[in-house]
């Protein structure tokens, strides 16, 4: 214990004692601004000493180093432009050069969020990528058991789009990033913070989830599996951190030599933690600490969320996602707020990027606990029509039957660019494909009204729609005849005469039936008419399977409506 303690004490030092001022990467060459907002700028220096940044628009800001040498000022930025400059004066001066002022948005998630460019489909024509005023900066993943106020990758930094750049970015974070700046014909960034295989518990702080009896079983399973192994194993804290200190030694001491490379295809990155599990990825609180917190709170427009799968693994833990999803929603937005004294709006924009499908095609109208992910879709729709100010992309018509890394990426990227041009930024686009917003039941039939409809709903191929499902008292669900009428879906079977409950889609992989958009071509949410329990608590868990990959399995892209906006 006392190892441990006196690393965590230098680890700090080691963050806070500068001679010099020093600043979070972040704030570099190529960075860009959050525009018309009070911006956050930070590092450290000397305990009390004077700190005045200058801006090459005018403005300017100063302030005076606390006891652990941090300092904070907060930076009025103009409207959009290019060919800025900042200077951080103190005992030294830092010049940051090619500074550019747009928007900015923060994209996270775990490895589907993470999932590059270069390995998705369409690549091929991102090969001529020459954006300059579309900046990306992505970091290594990085956990920690307490938060950190800066990360330890020393090779990342903001840079201006080119195909490298491009190949190596987040897919959904890249076509979403090209979409706005093209469209809005500024500035734009996108900052990638992925982890792969990370749960929700992980993203948040432990305070914000400590009350929530799920969460405590997650810990206590972890720690009493980390108790395990450290009998059984000798896998300790101690040891841990003591190796870890030796690796991140390494680490440093390559980069000073000019290495940059871990191997032909790897770029050098920190180490982490992987055993014991109380000091790993998955353990709540441990991602929050080092992906969210040191860039909190740096000025952003909103958030672009992809994460779900590691809370999907059955109907119960699917089923909590909705109020895990509300809380971290909620909570992101007053941290930044608070952090950043009031300058970022406690009600930015947040869009949540829906699961895709996976798994084998629907062939049954109503699937149960053999399928999660229509749950954890189910709970997603939920917390998006909660929470004012938050939007969801669907992703049901994108996906794969075997791999759980889909390589369809840029629709998704696409329609979270349409959703934030409609709802934050005020053009003249449909941003989300039909949504539901109620029903009735009139002779024998069910009237679904939606919300979204665009320029009037359709079918993704000219046979009817097929992908609807309905039922009677009994709970029996039968295959629907679905007719379109105006903004009106008409649902009805011969096998229920008298009709109760509607669902839509409601599957793992419900992406080869004929599905519902509207014209300009944004698929429907699942969603479900009734509240009936999907889970009997009695009932045994069905964990969801990872299917078994053919040999000589080769992904393909799925036939879906053109996008035409």
């Amino acid at each position: 214990m006392k190892y441990v303690l006196t690393l965590c004490i230098s680890l700090v030092a080691a963050n806070t004692g500068f001679a010099e001022v020093h600043l979070p990467r972040f704030f570099s060459d190529n960075m860009i601004l959050q525009q018309n907002q009070m911006n956050s700028i930070w590092g450290w220096a000397q305990p009390n000493e004077e700190i005045v940044v200058q801006a090459s628009w005018g403005d300017s800001a100063s302030a005076l180093t606390n006891s652990d040498g941090q300092w904070y000022v907060f930076l009025k930025t103009p409207t959009h432009g290019t060919g800025h400059s900042i200077k951080i004066n103190g005992t030294n001066v830092i010049s940051i050069r090619n500074v550019a002022v747009g928007e900015v948005w923060l994209c996270i998630g775990q490895s589907n969020m993470g999932w590059s460019t270069g390995n998705s489909f369409e690549s091929g024509g991102e090969a001529a990528a020459d954006m300059k005023d579309l900046r990306i900066f992505k970091s290594a993943r990085e956990h920690w058991h307490k938060p950190l106020e800066e990360n330890r990758d020393r090779l990342c930094c903001w840079k201006a789009c080119t195909s490298e750049a491009a190949m190596e970015t987040s897919a959904v974070s890249y076509y979403f990033g090209k979409k706005l700046h093209q469209d809005l014909g500024i500035p734009v960034g996108i900052i990638q913070r992925a982890y792969a295989g990370t749960p929700i518990e992980g993203w948040l702080p432990w305070k914000q989830q400590q009350n929530d009896s799920h969460s405590k079983a997650l810990k206590e399973l972890l720690e009493s599996t980390a108790l395990r192994l450290a009998e059984k194993r000798g896998e300790t804290a101690e040891k841990a951190l003591k190796a870890f200190e030796s690796e991140l030694a390494t680490y440093n001491t390559k980069v000073d030599a000019g290495e940059t490379m871990k191997n032909k295809f790897r770029p050098l990155s920190p180490p982490i933690i992987t055993r014991p599990a109380t000091l790993g990825h998955q353990f709540p609180s441990n991602i929050f600490n080092a992906m969210v917190e040191p860039i909190t709170p740096y000025g952003i427009r909103g958030i672009i969320w992809y994460q779900g799968e590691r809370n999907s693994k059955n109907v119960p833990q699917a089923m909590r996602y909705q109020q895990q999803l509300e809380t971290l929603i909620q909570f992101y937005r007053k941290h930044w707020n608070q952090k950043s004294k009031g300058h970022m709006p406690e009600n930015f924009p947040f869009q949540i990027t829906q699961l895709p499908s996976w798994h084998a095609p629907q062939s049954e109208p109503v699937e149960g606990l053999e399928s999660p992910w229509v749950v954890s879709r189910e709970a997603m729709r939920l917390a998006r029509e909660n929470i004012p100010n938050t939007f969801m992309a669907v992703s049901i018509d994108t996906g794969d039957t075997v791999e759980l890394h889909p390589k369809n990426k840029k629709p998704i990227g696409i329609r979270h660019a349409l959703i934030a041009l409609q709802n934050t930024y005020g053009k003249n686009v449909i941003g989300e494909g039909p949504r539901y917003r109620s029903h009735t039941v009139h002779n024998g039939t069910v009237l679904i009204e939606f919300v979204s409809v665009g320029s009037g709903l359709r079918a993704a191929r000219p046979t009817g729609l097929n992908a609807f499902a309905i039922a009677g008292s009994d709970r029996a669900w039968h295959w629907a005849v679905a007719k379109i009428k105006g903004n009106k879906i008409i649902v009805s079977s011969p096998d229920v005469v008298d009709p109760v409950a509607v669902r839509y889609a409601w599957a793992m992989n419900p992406s080869q039936r004929n599905l519902l958009y509207n014209v300009e071509g944004l698929p429907a949410s699942p969603f479900r008419t009734d509240d009936w329990p999907l889970f009997d608590p009695k009932a045994e868990i069905i964990e969801v399977q990872k299917p078994k990959k053919p040999n000589g399995y080769v992904p393909h892209d799925w036939d879906r409506p053109a996008m035409n906006q």
